[in-house]
Parts: structure tokens; sequence; C-alpha cells
């Protein structure tokens, strides 16, 4: 696959329900869609980095800036067979995982049209449907909240999630599990606590949940591991899993029973499949996260939970939890027993309306070699 030009665009799409989580409330998304022209065949990746270097130290602005000055240039012109050749042609480029996944993931996907199948056969993914949880933000209310659990339970959805920070967490768990003492619950609280919270956090166990996600710092290891040895309950790492070196590090010292892998935060699908094997062998179960994508952010996460050690329900949700119209047709849809089927068809299995693509851009720009055009 020669890799004829790159487009980079922003386009920007309002969320049906505000989203907050211990780094505040969004109410609107700005997205970094790029899109690998090659051969004929057009390959899409969408980057996940927020507004704000809130999550990560990517936004918006830092993945184009590094998109347009240094991983396009790095790939233009170049002739590839596979998507997992990528990654070794962005390497002088330190960091800046979330850039370097949409780039990567596009040429996934352009390979995964070229060779006719669908793109979950080409990640290697063996399922045919994808067990589906939810992740429900901080509400203005308990009773809100409530509602909201109500409404996805109706839906179907295996397992709810639900982010917690200091003030809206016991109480909150409390109620829920007094409401619903059967369902399968977790909690996130995106690096909100520290050690000083360790006894306040093994109150948590009473609840009987699946996992606390990333309690403590987004880039420790060893504390995590401490505060594991403290609790009945499995701690899963997110944002402090980089790559499979992470993950192996992490699973050696004890810092966590469960893995969420996001292909966005961990630099694309090559990393994504290593620290799934990397979990494998030692026997931890993974998940696959959400990050507010659009429905083509949404279709690579399905290819990628169709792994074998996806093992638990992800947040891989239908596209009207978010959109009240996304980008792909059809749109992603949850059955009601929770379950999303991994299309079978080739490419990502899904339409794009590049129509209203080309209404929601903000802004566009394509890079060829030796010429630049707006």
């Amino acid at each position: 696959m020669k890799i004829e030009a790159i487009t980079l665009r922003e386009i920007q799409m309002p969320l049906v329900h505000f989203f907050e989580t211990s780094f505040g409330r969004t109410y609107h998304r700005r997205i970094m869609l790029l899109t690998v022209h090659c051969e004929g065949v057009d390959g899409w990746g969408e980057c996940v980095a927020g507004e704000d270097p809130f999550f990560s130290a990517e936004s918006v602005e830092t993945a184009w800036y590094c998109a347009e000055k240094y991983l396009a240039p790095m790939l233009l012109g170049k002739s590839v067979a596979a998507g997992n050749e990528v990654p070794a042609l962005l390497t002088r480029v330190r960091g800046n995982r979330m850039a370097k996944a949409a780039i990567e993931n596009a040429t996934w996907d352009a390979e995964a049209q070229i060779r006719n199948a669908p793109l979950h056969q080409v990640l290697g993914g063996t399922r045919k449907e994808i067990n589906c949880g939810v992740s429900i933000g901080i509400q203005d209310s308990p009773e809100q909240l409530l509602e909201k659990i109500a409404t996805e339970l109706a839906a179907g959805y295996q397992r709810i999630k639900l982010k917690v920070k200091p003030g809206w967490d016991v109480n909150i768990l409390e109620r829920v599990r007094s409401k619903w003492p059967d369902i399968l619950l977790s909690c996130d609280a995106n690096s909100a606590y520290t050690m000083h919270d360790a006894a306040h956090l093994k109150s948590f166990d009473r609840f009987r949940l699946l996992m606390i996600e990333q309690p403590l710092w987004n880039d420790d290891f060893y504390f995590h591991g401490r505060l594991q040895r403290q609790l009945d309950t499995a701690i899963c790492l997110d944002e402090g899993i980089r790559n499979a070196r992470d993950a192996e590090a992490a699973i050696e010292h004890g810092s966590c029973r469960i893995i969420n892998i996001k292909v966005g935060r961990v630099g694309g699908f090559s990393e994504a499949i290593k620290v799934h094997f990397v979990a494998e062998r030692a026997n931890v179960p993974v998940w696959c996260g959400g990050m507010l994508e659009t429905g083509l952010g949404r279709s690579h996460n399905i290819a990628l939970s169709s792994l074998e050690n996806f093992r638990l329900p992800g947040d891989v949700s239908a596209s009207k939890r978010y959109w009240k119209e996304d980008i792909i047709e059809p749109e992603v849809t949850v059955s009601a027993k929770g379950t999303i089927p991994v299309p079978q068809s080739a490419g990502r299995g899904f339409r794009l309306r590049e129509d209203l693509i080309e209404r929601l851009t903000t802004r566009k720009q394509t890079f060829r070699a030796g010429a630049t055009s707006a």
C-alpha cells in the first residue's frame, strides 16, 4: 500500500447529554479524523484526544500539530504491506500516542479494505459478538443517576460503570447497590484519590464491585500495587498502561487484576494487540474502554474487542447514547441482551456518511508528498 496522501479534519459534535468525570464536564466534542489515501482506497482513523490535556497530555490541538508537522511527512510516499508496519516508521516521535493511533488505525482500515477482509479478522479477532457495558458520568443529583441506570439496564447493558470522585462515591454506591443488589457494577475514579484515601477505598469492598478503575495517580504502578494488596476489590488500570511493557510491569508488581485497553491511549492497534497478549498470558482479563468516540472510532473498538481475551463487557455502547446523528451507517446498536454483532463484511463494516462529515467539518487539510492543499 503506497501512502499517497493524508487528510486531517476536525469535526464538532454536541453530545446528547453532558458527560462528567473527575476532570470536569463535557457538552460537545471537537474530534480530529484522519484519512490515509492509498491506491484508490481511503482508510479512516479517529484521534481520541480530548479538547483539553486532562485525561492525557495530548489534546486536539497537539494531535493536529504532531500529525501535520511530523507523522504525515514520515509516512507520505512510503509503501507498507500492513498496518502493523506503521509504528516503526514513527518511532522518532516520542509519546503522542493518540495522534499516532489515528494514523496507524487508518492504515489498518485501508489494509482491511484492500484485502477485502473484515477488520476484526485482520486484527486477529474471532468473536462474532461482543458484550457491552456502559459508563455513566457524574450527574446533577443521585436521583438523576438512578434514572439513567434504570434506562441503561432496561436497554440490556450487561455492566454499569459509575464515575466517582471524593464526595460522589460511597453514598452513591450505597444507593445503587441498595436498589440493584445483583447487577454487575464497577466504578472509575480517573486518578481522583491518593494513598491517604486507602481506608476510604477499602470501604468500597462491601459493594461487591467488579473493579475500581485507576483510583490513584495516572502514571503509577507502585502505589496501586500497595493499594491492591489492601483491597478485596480488583483494581483495573487504565491511564497507567501506555504500552505492553507497562502491562507486563503492572501485572508482575501486582498493581492490577484487570486491564482496560483503549486503542488510542496505547498508540494504535499494534500496541493494543500486544497488551492483549501480555494480559492473556498472565490470565488477566481485559476490556475495551471508550473515549466518547464517533461511530468511526466505535467501529474500530468493536473490531478490537473481538480478540479472545476481551472477556469483560466493554464501554462500546450504542451510538444513540452519545449522538443525535452519528457519522456512520448503520449506527451502532446494542441488542436486548447487551451485545453488538461484529461485522463480517470487508473493512470496518460501517459506511461513513461523508456528506455529514463534510457538514460537521470546521477545518481540513490534505498533505501530499511535496505539496499541501487546504
